[in-house]
């Protein structure tokens, strides 16, 4: 049954393929782009205004009928602007050579020998293909396709609102900007959640206001334990002041001990000397009597 399934499925696609295929020429559109993604194609950027469009389409027609193995294909950019965007087409008619995924913009003659020349010769191989950040199936280009595809809807919705309501320009201009406006809030408000929701705030937020008093408080705070300090620091010094005060006191005081002491030794031993030569006045003249009595 899943075999039935995918069967179903090719043949449907092919079908949508080979209905799109007039004359070998395959229309493109953002639907079925990436069907030049496979094998090597030359595509055609065209507008239905375009002169030069108009020109090159008998010469593009006959071209997709001659080349057999090369796929030809053509976008209309009026129905399909994402891929003008994708394609970064800025100018018209704009053609494209597309190898297995690597693009290459064609920049020479548009009669039939040239272009048929440009894919058998393999002139293709000398152009240097398009950069990967302008890769038209890369994830920065698919964004822009759609920015391109916005802008069409705009215009669009412009060309409805002045022709069939009959809203004049200046009206059109006021209410782009006022949904542009009202827009722009509600994104800019899922943003909000979004980064909240991420990255939840841990701390409470202060105001300045709260900031500032906290600051002063702090200061005031400082201001406080300085001055503690200061008054610690004197209280200090006064009570070592007061102890080396006590201290040579004392030392004086020993000192002055010390001295009486001496003072008195000092008186001892001078009255001692004075009682010495007291005694030896006394007895010297014992001495002398006896000795003239022992002459007589």
């Amino acid at each position: 049954m899943t075999k039935i399934v995918i069967v179903a499925t090719c043949l449907l696609f092919a079908s949508c393929v080979l209905s799109q295929r007039i004359n070998g020429l395959v229309e493109l559109d953002e639907d079925n782009w990436r069907l030049m993604l496979e094998g090597e194609w030359m595509v055609e950027f065209f507008a239905p205004w375009c002169p030069a469009c108009k020109t090159l389409a008998p010469t593009w027609e006959s071209y997709a009928q001659q080349l057999q193995k090369v796929g030809v294909g053509r976008v209309d950019v009026t129905k399909s602007p994402a891929l003008s965007g994708r394609f970064f087409v800025t100018a018209l008619p704009t053609i494209f050579h597309v190898s297995n995924g690597e693009f290459r913009q064609y920049r020479g003659p548009r009669d039939l020998e040239s272009l048929i020349r440009f894919v058998v010769d393999g002139k293709w191989k000398s152009i240097e293909p398009v950069s990967s950040w302008k890769n038209p199936a890369s994830l920065q280009m698919s964004l822009l396709s759609q920015f391109f595809k916005l802008s069409h809807l705009l215009k669009d919705i412009n060309t409805r609102l002045h022709d069939d309501y009959g809203l004049p320009t200046w009206g059109s201009y006021a209410l782009f900007a006022i949904a542009t406006i009202f827009l722009g809030a509600i994104l800019g408000l899922m943003l909000v959640c979004v980064v909240d929701f991420l990255y939840p705030p841990k701390t409470h937020r202060q105001s300045f206001a709260e900031v500032k008093q906290k600051e002063l408080t702090e200061g005031s705070g400082a201001i406080e334990d300085i001055a503690d300090d200061e008054l610690e620091d004197e209280a200090g010094n006064a009570a070592k002041e007061e102890e080396e005060g006590d201290s040579t006191s004392e030392g004086e005081r020993n000192s002055g001990s010390d001295n009486d002491d001496e003072n008195n030794e000092k008186e001892e031993s001078e009255k001692s000397g004075d009682n010495e030569d007291n005694n030896d006045k006394e007895s010297s003249p014992q001495v002398r009597k006896r000795k003239t009595r022992k002459a007589d």
